[in-house]
């Protein structure tokens, strides 16, 4: 894997990442009593139940983003990552996320959304939305998408590649077969 480049810039959902932050904080706090006082068979089922959840708050609030860099464009969705060249970004726009549009395809990015009472806000016309409102960083966001569509799209080249999320499939899929097993035994 290559490293990052200086040049790139990663955008995120903070408030999605301090919520999962928390809920990982505690389930670690959990798993640390489940170890320190129930250290039996059921304990070790209700470890592994606690440590799929954990993962999965991990992959719906902290890995999702976006990371644009001279080559290309990432998007770390819940389970799988694209990287699209800028040659390949034919439009960019935000509905309730960001999605990138190629010429075979829509990727959607949950790195940057929009939040629901942001999207009231504006319908009412109430009162102003602050700038660091989900609608404003999203533009910003957006803008950025076509600066580096602009800057980038004919010196980058290759295709559009999608993997997986190979190491929170396999924790998931670990602790799955330890759950089962140890249900089996209790």
């Amino acid at each position: 894997m290559k490293p990052k480049s200086p040049e790139s810039e990663q955008y995120l959902s903070t408030s999605n990442r301090i919520t999962g932050v928390i809920v990982l904080v505690i389930g670690a706090v959990g798993l640390l009593d489940i170890v320190l006082e129930w250290r039996t068979v059921s304990g070790l089922l209700v470890a592994c139940i606690l440590g799929i959840l954990m993962v999965l708050a991990y992959v719906g609030l902290v890995r999702p983003s976006v990371t644009l860099s001279p080559e290309h464009v990432v998007l770390r969705n819940h389970l799988r990552d694209h990287t699209i060249p800028w040659s390949k970004v034919t439009g960019v726009d935000v509905t309730d996320i960001l999605r990138v549009h190629t010429a075979d395809n829509r990727f959607r990015a949950p790195g940057v959304q929009l939040v629901m009472r942001d999207l009231r806000k504006q319908r009412v016309g109430g009162r102003k939305l602050s700038p660091e409102s989900s609608i404003s960083r999203a533009d910003f966001v957006l803008n950025r998408v076509e600066t580096h569509m602009e800057l980038y799209s004919e010196k980058s080249g290759g295709e559009v590649v999608t993997t997986w999320a190979r190491p929170e499939l396999a924790v998931i899929g670990v602790l799955a077969v330890v759950a089962i097993l140890a249900a089996l035994y209790r």
